[in-house]
């Protein structure tokens, strides 16, 4: 068993993007074979590309207010207590559009981590 509090789990850039802090909370360096828990931050002004993945994505959002733009370009407002689930290739992009830290929980397959 493994129990973390997120305030001790170190920040990580993520390349390519100023505005944007991931942890790993829970993931591969903990024994998870299968799935991994990560925790995002987006600044304000701050967004993702608009991307895809070969894995699906179970998103909560934790603070903050933003959105979630699909794949045909329809925006989604995003507040605290929303749930996302993104399939597999799924285009989507998350953008904070608030003036405080827009931060959510993302569940993915392990696959990611390796190689």
């Amino acid at each position: 068993m493994v129990i973390k509090k997120l305030s001790d789990v170190p920040f990580t850039d993520v390349p390519g993007y100023d505005h944007i802090k991931k942890q790993v909370v829970i993931g591969p360096d903990d024994g998870s074979q299968e799935i991994v828990l990560r925790y995002f931050s987006i600044a304000p002004g701050g967004a993702s590309s608009h991307h895809t993945h070969d894995y699906p994505h179970l998103v909560k959002i934790e603070s903050g207010n933003g959105m979630v733009t699909d794949a045909t370009g329809n925006e989604h407002h995003l507040k605290p207590g929303n749930y996302v689930y993104i399939h597999t290739n799924e285009a989507h992009q998350f953008r904070n559009t608030g003036s405080e830290s827009f931060e959510f929980i993302c569940v993915v397959p392990q696959k990611i981590m390796k190689g």
